[in-house]
């Protein structure tokens, strides 16, 4: 029974990165652009209404309480109950929660989404005996149940999977204390986003041409990648300064939301934070650590890719500042939202007719909110939540190339909850995190190789392939380093080592310069890049990003076989699409084709990011 946990998720399934964008009123943008909230909720009327039915039958579960285990019928009753319940409440949260998005400013609606975060607290107190009465009851007599109830079967992987963790559930008391607890979990991450979303001074700053410019979360994406360099440098350094300023801020934030984990490990009796957020999808330790060692490992690839950008920019000392800079001058090539659907719709063409179809939907439907508005959210997100209706996707549409590619990323979740939502009954609808992040990269995957096939001018093809090697640096290498940030800030607190701005910072510093060689003259990373860490906010999401990198190599190993017409390879990926939560993660990747518990993946990925780099060396070589 995990919708309550991709409720508060749903919206993590982000490109990775601030979206490259300058804001536009909102009453300027054509209204197919926006989303269509009424296939939701007609009206907050009517959404007052169904939260007040709602909230009148909160205690209809009591009737259960200490006679879960008397009979198949009362235990599939009470599973169906709580069920039925979590959905409407779903339903009722996303509503809040996109409303907020697209402007993160309005009041009323924050008032609306704090109400949902109260309901939602007094949810999980009223339904917490559930879980501690199911692991009372006798193994075989849950057999037993299974036989007499058919219409159980379709909460046996949520039973097996409890019985499974039963050593860190609680007593009935006590699962009641950690619900409660819910009413306060949410405030370091809710804190940091107001405060950077709304709240916080972003700076202006004059560029060498006179213009003066605003950057905020969203066009500092933008402005990374001008190409005067002096103007590039200025924008980190007012960036990431004005950052800086507010780092004990930003820190104490943080190190209240891993507080939070830990306290959440301790209670229930893990070992760390880790251990507790990994064993939510049962994915082995060993594999978060692997990803971290084999990237290490393999960090001359990584300098490789740096030196290739250094040589195409003509810069004597590479700076961090340069990573967004565009190495192919003359490239301009803009996108309309026309122009990357139907290029999206070509590269996805292999997926089937019904996986174009969906697609084409999204957009008739109005499943996209494309364009940045003041106040909107920044990045871009697919909320997959919502079974009875569809994916909501958010973006922050600019017309460049990356902005093509994320949205493919997006549709790629969107796709993989469509495929979930009519497969699978509501209560294994949910697929877990870990395998969340590789439907979104397998498209980008598939779009890159269909244009670069497409391309046949050097200068066009050289920036397609240092699109795709800059998507395998922020993705592999640049989310293995947070991960191991992350990992470390969360063993300082375990260890009883205090977390603050600037010790967060200087652990920034040492792993930042150790991962991007700047000891070894490869990148010069100055200083005021220490505060990147405060910039991020997948870091209140309980060791989330690690699942960008890992889902990266799942999905490299996944479309090769589909590129290359491997039999058996597209049907057996569309199942997985198709399976949402009703086994593990690492075993349904397994069954797709890649075993994830292994270093193939990784290695695949190293392979194909060289031939990248080696047909870029083959063009500059055709040039010199």
């Amino acid at each position: 029974m995990k919708k309550l946990t991709i409720l508060f998720v749903a919206v993590m399934m982000m490109s990775g990165s601030a979206a490259n964008s300058q804001t536009r009123e909102r009453s300027s943008i054509p209204v197919q652009y926006t989303w269509d909230l009424t296939q939701i909720y007609p009206t907050d009327e009517s959404w007052q209404t169904v939260k007040s039915i709602f909230v009148s039958r909160l205690d209809e579960i009591s009737k259960y309480q200490g006679k879960i285990g008397t009979s198949a019928e009362n235990l599939y009753d009470c599973l169906n109950l709580r069920s039925e319940m979590t959905k409407e409440l779903v339903r009722l949260y996303v509503y809040t929660n996109l409303k907020s998005d697209m402007d993160t400013r309005d009041s009323k609606v924050l008032a609306m989404k704090q109400e949902m975060s109260q309901i939602s607290t007094d949810f999980g107190s009223k339904y917490s005996f559930i879980d501690p009465e199911i692991l009372k009851i006798d193994p075989k007599t849950i057999d037993k149940f299974f036989a007499e109830k058919k219409e159980l079967k379709v909460f046996k992987f949520y039973i097996n999977d409890l019985q499974r963790s039963q050593k860190h559930m609680l007593s009935e008391k006590e699962e009641k204390i950690v619900a409660e607890a819910g009413l306060i979990s949410d405030a370091p991450y809710s804190i940091y986003g107001i405060f950077s979303n709304a709240d916080f001074p972003y700076p202006d700053m004059i560029l060498s041409d006179g213009n003066k410019i605003h950057i905020d979360q969203a066009s500092f994406g933008k402005y990374r990648t001008l190409e005067n360099r002096k103007d590039r440098e200025a924008v980190f350094q007012t960036f990431f300064g004005r950052l800086y300023e507010y780092r004990l801020t930003f820190g104490a934030q943080l190190d209240a939301n891993v507080k939070k984990d830990m306290f959440y490990a301790r209670v229930r009796g893990y070992d760390n934070s880790l251990a507790s957020a990994l064993d939510r999808g049962n994915i082995p330790i060993e594999v978060y650590k692997t990803l971290i060692r084999n990237v290490n490992d393999n960090l001359s690839s990584f300098h490789r890719y740096l030196n290739l950008k250094k040589r195409m920019l003509g810069v004597e000392q590479l700076k961090y500042s340069d990573l967004y800079a565009p190495v192919v001058k003359g490239i301009d090539t803009e996108y309309s939202i026309e122009d990357a659907k139907r290029l999206i719709l070509s590269a996805l063409k292999p997926l089937g007719t019904e996986y174009s179809n969906t697609i084409n939907r999204a957009f008739s439907e109005r499943w996209l909110d494309m364009y940045p508005t003041p106040g909107k959210r920044s990045g871009a997100y697919s909320n997959g939540s919502l079974y009875d209706v569809h994916p909501y996707m958010l973006l922050n549409f600019n017309g460049m190339y990356q902005d093509v590619s994320t949205m493919a990323h997006e549709l790629g979740h969107t796709m993989h909850s469509y495929f979930s939502n009519k497969n699978q009954p509501y209560p294994t609808s949910d697929y877990s995190i870990f395998a969340a992040e590789v439907a979104s990269t397998f498209n980008e995957i598939l779009l890159f190789h269909y244009y670069l096939n497409t391309v046949k001018d050097d200068n066009m093809r050289l920036s397609l392939l240092m699109e795709y090697l800059d998507g395998i640096k922020s993705t592999v290498f640049r989310q293995t380093q947070f991960a191991e940030f992350e990992l470390r800030i969360h063993e300082m607190a375990e260890s009883g080592e205090q977390l603050t701005g600037d010790s967060m910072t200087e652990l920034y510093k040492n792993i930042v310069r150790a991962y991007y060689g700047h000891d070894k003259g490869i990148c010069f990373v100055d200083d005021v890049i220490n505060i990147e860490w405060a910039y991020i906010p997948h870091f209140y999401y309980n060791f989330y990003v690690y699942q960008y990198s890992t889902s990266w190599t799942a999905a490299t190993a996944l479309a090769e076989k589909v590129r290359n017409g491997e039999k058996g390879a597209l049907e057996k990926y569309i199942t997985f699409l198709s399976s949402g939560g009703s086994d593990y993660p690492i075993n349904l990747l397994k069954t797709a084709g890649v075993d994830m518990t292994t270093s193939d993946p990784f290695s695949k990925t190293m392979k194909e990011m060289n031939w990248v780099m080696d047909e870029i060396e083959k063009i500059l070589a055709k040039r010199e």
